[in-house]
């Protein structure tokens, strides 16, 4: 997957840093830095950028469902409705400058590069801030003339790579983990849940999905596959039929009413389940069919196996 800025070109970077306020509110303040901190931070992006193509040249979409390696390239267009305190920072054009922002290094949650190549294009790049709090808790030393001394001055560790890139099309995601932090995925997807299931209802008018939301705006993973179930795009061509003999088949409670599909109390999960495709039956003893949970959903190419 292309990225729609070139790093060999680079004309501006710019670091900033996103603060956890007295209040409660994030916020994200520019900090200047001198051309070895810009380099240093163009390294960075570009060592994220290697990182990304080594493991996949065809990133897939991320899925808020999926559980995900600590390092893994998928991307998310950058309209979605999961990207959107990270689009709001890659589009943001009035971000103040404040010299002080460091001064309490526990309030960072985030450190971020803003880069501009030759033709005008812009990338952000972020990264969770673990490793800050961590060298504060440490006694760090250095050799000044023939001795060794404690460092008494606030010291700010950068990383050898970012967690995502943002460019203009897409969020270029490297460490999951790291953007659903960023991200604030976990209240991205609750707020989203009615917008979701609005969807979904369209799409299986035979299906009442009143207590599936109400159950997926409290409960967190439910509402991650409902956002999944959304983003795959393929509940129109779900046959009523087959979804009811299949629910049948895994053990998924339900009644019909007035030609209503309605999920049985202590069910939603394995129905959202069965929607996200997450249940799968096979019959490898003639008679014996067995009915799985996978914890990871990928398509096989023509419905075929891996291996080379």
């Amino acid at each position: 997957m292309t990225l729609d800025f070139s790093l060999p070109d680079v004309t501006i970077t710019e670091f900033g840093v996103g603060r956890d306020d007295d209040d409660g509110v994030q916020t994200y303040k520019m900090i200047p830095v001198d051309a070895e901190v810009q380099a240093a931070l163009r390294e960075m992006a570009a060592s994220t950028r290697a990182a990304m193509q080594e493991l996949d040249d065809k990133p897939p979409r991320y899925q808020a469902s999926e559980k995900y390696a600590s390092s893994e390239y998928v991307h998310l267009p950058l309209d979605d409705d999961l990207a959107k305190l990270v689009r709001q920072l890659h589009q943001a054009t009035n971000l103040l400058v404040d010299v002080t922002a460091l001064s309490d290094p526990s309030t960072i949650f985030c450190y971020f590069a803003r880069l501009a190549d030759k033709q005008g294009h812009h990338l952000t790049a972020l990264r969770r801030a673990t490793q800050f709090k961590g060298v504060l808790k440490s006694r760090l030393i250095r050799l000044t003339t023939n001795a060794l001394r404690i460092i008494e001055d606030t010291v700010f560790k950068l990383d050898s790579d970012f967690d995502l890139l943002v460019d203009g099309a897409s969020v270029h995601i490297l460490r999951p983990s790291g953007f659903e932090f960023l991200g604030g995925l976990r209240d991205a997807v609750l707020a989203a849940t009615p917008q979701n299931v609005k969807v979904l209802q369209s799409d299986l008018s035979f299906v009442d999905f009143t207590h599936i939301q109400d159950y997926a705006r409290k409960h967190p993973r439910a509402a991650r596959y409902v956002a999944s179930i959304r983003s795959q795009k393929e509940t129109k061509n779900i046959d009523k039929h087959a979804l009811k003999r299949f629910c049948k088949d895994m053990g998924v409670q339900f009644h019909e009413a007035n030609g209503k599909i309605t999920v049985e109390e202590g069910h939603v999960m394995g129905f959202l389940e069965v929607l996200d495709r997450r249940l799968y039956a096979v019959e490898l003893v003639k008679d014996s069919p067995e009915g799985f949970r996978a914890a990871s959903r990928r398509r096989l190419v023509n419905g075929g196996g891996g291996g080379t």
